[in-house]
């Protein structure tokens, strides 16, 4: 946002920072967290604290106090990260049109050095590689509409957690240790209950999808969910009711541990069952609007079993959806999903559903490109997380006015000279 951007916005900026800061310390600290909030906010190729220390003033000779503010109010106050999430997620579920989902992901950050809390050579689905860097787990609100990010934790790799010394040095809390990333998402999904986010459905892709645990660990919590899960997946086929092999009595030997269907029908991997599936089963169906017009694709939905490690006493999942895309411009079947959505789910809500999941892809371009997520230059676990929580209010706020106000509609977006 441009300067007069900004003051054409100043009594809602003003009224929406005031929402998110109001009691979270003294005035210095609260004026210190705006300040931040906008120069996240103003245009600048760099978000980090210096570059936005010189846009915020327009005495030269107030850049350094101002520098020592913002560092002050990122990498050494002590205001809460989960309560400034918590109203950010009742404001975007309240004013957010049509929210529907809660979507959980994880965003990597390119890194050279090795000080940086949490800093390791591993995989990142955004780098699409192995690499040294940061992950971050995080949770978002999305609709149609808009979307917008309410939680954000730091992916702590094993080797970081086992290493008092790092740890001690970064800032690390005594009470974080080691936990899987489906963990960490499970984490946000529970405070974001907490705080009174409704139940929505919840969307992922097969990163947590794969894990039976995490897809239990939902349905306990009442959250239904349409997960991405990956074609070597084992499922039971529709209509199969798997039963455990019993052995006779009096027969040596260990007793069996493997569950199949009559007939000795085992289960089969999700891609084999989706190019058998009879073409009756496959339908065009569309989701949303794209720059070259509605997207479609040809879909089929079956009720399956999961049948994850079928061999070692685990009994077949309950009945869920499977839901399979296969475009015409393809030699094979492409994506595949899971849900626990009612079996009376019509096949378009579940596409849309899956679909939605790619909002999620816009708000860390977002974040990192507009508000600077990924500019961030401390080294400590509060400097990370205060900067990714300021950033996701920043980020807000304009989710908020395009999916109210959309841009060809707003002053905001008018030229100055209009």
């Amino acid at each position: 946002m441009t300067r007069a951007q900004v003051r054409r916005l100043d009594r809602e900026l003003s009224e929406y920072m005031e929402s998110m800061v109001e009691g979270l310390g003294r005035r210095e600290r609260r004026q210190a967290l705006r300040d931040y909030l906008t120069g996240l906010l103003l245009d600048g190729e760099r978000k980090s604290i210096e570059p936005m220390a010189a846009r915020l003033v327009e005495d030269e000779a107030r850049v350094e106090a101002m520098r020592q503010r913002l560092q002050q109010c990122v990498s050494a106050s002590g205001w809460s990260n989960w309560e400034m999430h918590r109203r950010l997620a009742l404001k975007v579920q309240e004013q957010m049109p049509e929210v529907e989902a809660l979507v959980v992901d994880d965003t990597g950050f390119p890194k050279k050095g090795t000080h940086s809390v949490g800093v390791a050579r591993q995989y990142s689905g955004t780098l699409g590689r192995t690499d040294n860097c940061q992950v971050a787990v995080s949770l978002h609100l999305a609709g149609k509409r808009g979307s917008g990010c309410i939680g954000m934790r730091l992916y702590l790799p094993e080797e970081w957690a086992r290493d008092r010394e790092r740890r001690r040095t970064a800032g690390v809390p005594e009470e974080v240790g080691f936990q899987r990333k489906w963990e960490i998402a499970l984490k946000l999904v529970d405070d974001a209950l907490e705080w009174g986010v409704r139940p929505y459905v919840v969307l992922a892709d097969a990163g947590y999808g794969d894990c039976r645990e995490f897809r239990e660990a939902l349905t306990r919590r009442g959250l239904p969910y349409v997960v991405g899960v990956q074609g070597t997946h084992k499922v039971w086929p529709p209509g199969v009711v798997p039963h455990r092999i019993q052995t006779p009595p009096g027969k040596p030997g260990r007793p069996s541990t493997r569950y199949v269907a009559e007939g000795g029908v085992e289960p089969w991997r999700i891609e084999e069952l989706a190019r058998q599936l009879p073409e009756a089963q496959w339908h065009r169906v569309e989701w949303g609007e794209g720059s070259r017009g509605r997207h479609s694709s040809r879909f089929a939905a079956v009720r399956v079993r999961s049948a994850e490690r079928h061999v070692h006493y685990l009994p077949p999942g309950e009945e869920m959806w499977l839901l399979c895309q296969w475009p015409t411009t393809e030699q094979a079947p492409t994506k595949y999903w899971l849900s626990s959505l009612p079996a009376n789910t019509p096949r378009r809500t579940l596409v849309r559903l899956a679909k939605l999941r790619w909002r999620v892809e816009r708000d860390y371009q977002e974040l990192k490109q507009e508000v600077g997520l990924d500019h961030f230059e401390g080294r400590s676990w509060r400097g990370f997380h205060h900067h990714a929580t300021l950033c996701a209010v920043a980020h807000g706020f304009l989710a908020l006015r395009r999916a109210l106000f959309p841009p060809e509609h707003h002053p905001v977006d008018v030229a100055l000279g209009a």
